[in-house]
């Protein structure tokens, strides 16, 4: 991309929708994939006399996220009618909110290539969602589906702070990480659960004034958001090298081909006419709400992630792991709270946990492998009793039965052989069996204590202690022929 001598200037529109069980201003469920128009009532649908009462689980969730963003709670905020017309939008407006939101002035840290930055968040504000329009392509007409209308979402609206594509998708990353973290919403892309409208201009560079700003609307994966502004920031250079002018306007990205496309002309706020809603009364919040809120907000993804690299010693590269996915992290702190050893636990989450995982796409909740399975196993490896290798085949007898690792290792005899006498008559008969190896080891060549290592392991069905049996090799074979 040739943009040396430009500086790109993005803000995100970030639309998080909240996991509540009812909607914004009526009791009609937001369950999602339900027939079309099944979750609809005289409130969602703006019948003449139906009257919207605010949903207080939605404020909560408001609060939640301002905080975790360090915004500032304002103690009255005011919703508006933000008026258009569009099909799906069954009332002519949308209650949103405009001159007085419920939260402002936050910011996110994250990671770029030069080090951390703080990207600001302007406001967050609640409003409802609008239903779904349905192309029948073959056929020619449209469908309107208002199950999601009503629907609440948190609307954030960063600063123009980010100056690349990768930046963007770091905000979006960590925003998305937060509010699932917060328990507010799902996080779920593909079902529009967390959207994203990507303002972008860019401006020879050492310019103070920004360029003029498209807005690409409604993107729905991290890929596709940094494709669509990679695509958008070039076509607008393009437009400038030759001598043209970028025109302030909506845009969709299509994913298929890679591009964004002109949809309408940009609006300003004046042409959405907003104005209080003369149905709704002020949101007023107490002090003590916000404190009792703040109180019960979870361990955030970066003071997790400090906890486990200073306070556990794991490293950042693991410690990133285990925190990108709060149902990995909770699993990894209840195996702590069983006092099991972080870097154990750690290793095994990464390794045969996440493998099984993507082999059989079972979530965090549902594996038959709990926290105190795992443990379980572990302190056995710890004590002695199992090696690494039979540790293996109890992971997978418990994957298959539940049953606890003590039970399994007594059931298939698989207690790891430490009793030096033992072992020692393994090795003696491996080394009668295999005097040309002898030989060899004691004629200097080292590689061949791994052979004979395997041997007694083998002997031993792989219950010998490998560290025993490194141990005695070496002093049979150090002796007299």
């Amino acid at each position: 991309m040739k943009h040396s001598a430009y500086e790109i200037v993005i803000g995100l529109e970030v639309h998080v929708q909240l996991n509540t069980q009812s909607k914004i201003f009526c009791g009609c469920s937001t369950l999602f994939g339900q027939p079309p128009n099944s979750q609809t009532c005289p409130v969602c649908l703006g019948l003449p006399g139906a009257l919207p009462v605010l949903n207080r689980q939605v404020v909560e969730g408001a609060i939640r996220a301002g905080l975790a963003t360090g915004c500032r709670i304002a103690p009255k905020s005011i919703f508006a009618r933000k008026n258009y017309f569009y099909p799906d939008l069954p009332k002519g407006y949308q209650i949103s909110q405009y001159e007085l939101p419920i939260c402002e002035g936050g910011s996110l840290e994250i990671e770029t290539e030069l080090g951390r930055k703080r990207v600001g968040i302007t406001r967050i504000h609640m409003e409802e969602d609008a239903g779904k329009l349905i192309h029948d392509e073959g056929g020619g007409g449209s469908y309107v589906d208002l199950n999601r209308a009503g629907t609440p979402l948190l609307e954030v609206v960063s600063e123009p702070d980010m100056r690349s594509a990768d930046e963007a998708v770091a905000y979006l990353k960590q925003l998305h990480q937060t509010v699932v973290y917060l328990g507010i919403c799902d996080g779920n892309m593909e079902q529009g659960s967390f959207r994203c409208d990507a303002n972008v201009s860019v401006r020879p560079r050492g310019q103070a004034q920004f360029g003029t700003r498209t807005e690409t609307k409604n993107v729905n994966s991290f890929r596709f958001v940094k494709q669509a502004i990679e695509y958008e920031v070039q076509r607008q250079i393009d437009l400038l090298e030759d001598g043209g002018t970028v025109v302030q306007e909506t845009r969709l990205f299509d994913p298929d081909s890679g591009v964004t496309r002109s949809m309408r002309s940009k609006e300003e706020a004046h042409d959405y006419r907003y104005f209080p809603d003369p149905d709704l009364v002020p949101v007023v919040i107490a002090p003590e709400w916000v404190e009792d809120v703040r109180v019960e907000l979870p361990e955030l993804p970066a003071e997790k992630l400090r906890r486990y690299t200073e306070g556990l010693g794991l490293p950042a590269d693991a410690a990133e792991v285990l925190t990108a996915d709060r149902t990995v992290a909770d699993y990894f702190d209840a195996c702590l709270d069983l006092d099991g050893a972080a870097k154990a636990c750690a290793n095994w989450i990464m390794g045969e946990i996440t493998a099984r995982r993507n082999e059989t796409g079972l979530t965090m909740s549902e594996l038959p492998v709990t926290p105190r399975h795992l443990v379980g196993l572990l302190r056995r490896i710890d004590d002695g009793t199992l090696s690494s290798k039979i540790a293996k085949t109890v992971f997978d007898a418990i994957w298959q039965t539940g049953d606890e690792a003590d039970a399994i290792i007594e059931a298939k005899g698989l207690k790891q052989v430490s009793d030096t006498g033992a072992i020692e008559g393994i090795i003696d008969q491996v080394l009668a069996a295999n005097p040309a190896q002898v030989e060899q080891f004691r004629g200097g060549k080292e590689k061949v204590l791994g052979f004979l290592v395997g041997q007694v392991m083998k002997a031993s069905q792989g219950k010998a202690n490998p560290g025993m049996v490194n141990e005695l090799l070496r002093k049979k074979l150090a002796g007299s022929p």
